[in-house]
């Protein structure tokens, strides 16, 4: 059985939507000040390797974890849960610029989405 990874057509797949992903984040007014400090070309590098590992492309990630590495963001920007609803949308939104069937769209909401994921990325 493929992965999802695998389904939305592997690295170079994963690496267009990444780079059309921060075009939108980068000119979306409710988040890009997240952004601003923040070496995005690095930034690029370590989503491609989250959503490689969380669409099943790798077996493992050696990032740092979710709080950790939105917990400044938290205390000290105010990252809550409106910003993270804008996040997914443009993550949507790129998705269906590059045609990506809506079941695997859905997919990809479930995985990124998840309850788990919006508290560990909002240190709840």
């Amino acid at each position: 059985m493929k992965t999802l990874y695998e389904k939305l057509g592997g690295g170079a797949a994963v690496d267009l939507a990444v780079e059309k992903f921060y075009e939108k984040v980068l000119a979306d007014e409710r988040v890009q000040r997240f952004f601003a400090p923040t070496d995005m070309q690095q930034q690029k590098q370590h989503q491609k390797a989250f959503m490689t590992y969380a669409f099943g492309g790798a077996e493992q990630w050696n990032g740092r974890p979710m709080r950790d590495a939105h917990k400044e963001l938290v205390a000290e920007m105010g990252l809550t849960d409106s910003h993270f609803d804008a996040i997914a949308e443009d993550l949507v939104a790129t998705l269906v610029e590059l045609e990506v069937t809506q079941a695997l769209i859905d997919e990809v909401v479930q995985i990124v989405g998840s309850v788990t994921h919006r508290n560990d990325v909002l240190n709840r």
